[in-house]
């Protein structure tokens, strides 16, 4: 990974470390609000207190919340992967590459790979959400360490591991569809997740559905113990 790193900044430039980072800040402004958004009003609709929430009401307004929201935020995803994997060759601005997107490929190119996103949102947000709520919930009612920074801590940390470890076979297949263009007379070597998963496993063996773990744990880990406690503390604002 570091090595990966490395060859990345001499080649290209501090700058490629930081490719798509516009639409993925946007995909995260809109994904990100809405998941939360809808995961934290259908838990209202179940239960009323903390006390009252179960693991199985969690995982399904997790499941429900990460389908709506990564398919509403599709089209940023898509941009985000392929500026990401065309490094200083892809031209152009955000919004002309989604111009550009929609005329070459049309809504469908925009909406590339939704499915398996969908999938993924599903697997990493019905697993996250629920594993954070269900620790936190258990660290307050223990008693040892209360509603604190460091409950919001150690929960955070648990769901990041617990997202990655469920949901990178599925993110190894989607970023594979997702960089698979809409050419007239070309063949998709991945008819889906399933033959993505299935073909992956079969040529390249098991630990391939792996591929880029720590790295996608070195993003979700800290990007989700920044997000739940700073989420903690906005919560606890007079407005």
């Amino acid at each position: 990974m570091f090595h990966a790193l490395f060859c990345i900044y001499k080649e290209e430039g501090v700058l490629a470390l930081y490719s798509g980072i516009a639409p993925a800040l946007l995909r995260q402004a809109s994904y990100g609000t809405i998941k939360i958004g809808i995961y934290q009003s259908l838990k209202r609709l179940f239960v009323d207190r903390l006390e009252d929430e179960t693991l199985l009401i969690n995982v399904i307004c997790g499941v429900v919340s990460g389908v709506i929201s990564s398919t509403l935020a599709n089209p940023t995803d898509v941009l985000k992967i392929r500026m990401q994997a065309q490094g200083s060759l892809f031209q152009g601005g955000m919004i002309h590459s989604f111009i550009d997107i929609y005329q070459q490929e049309g809504t469908r190119g925009l909406w590339r790979g939704v499915v398996p996103t969908a999938q993924r949102a599903a697997i990493v947000v019905g697993v996250e959400l629920p594993v954070y709520d269900i620790t936190k919930k258990h660290l307050i009612l223990s008693g040892f360490v209360g509603d604190t920074v460091l409950t919001h801590f150690i929960s955070s940390f648990t769901c990041g591991l617990a997202g990655a470890i469920a949901s990178n076979p599925v993110d190894v297949v989607r970023t594979r569809l997702m960089n698979q263009r809409a050419i007239v007379g070309s063949v998709d070597l991945y008819k889906g997740t399933l033959d993505g998963l299935v073909k992956t496993w079969k040529s390249e063996g098991f630990f391939a559905l792996y591929k880029g773990f720590w790295p996608n744990w070195l993003r979700l880990g800290p990007w989700n113990i920044l997000f739940f406690i700073t989420y903690e503390q906005l919560k606890r604002l007079p407005f």
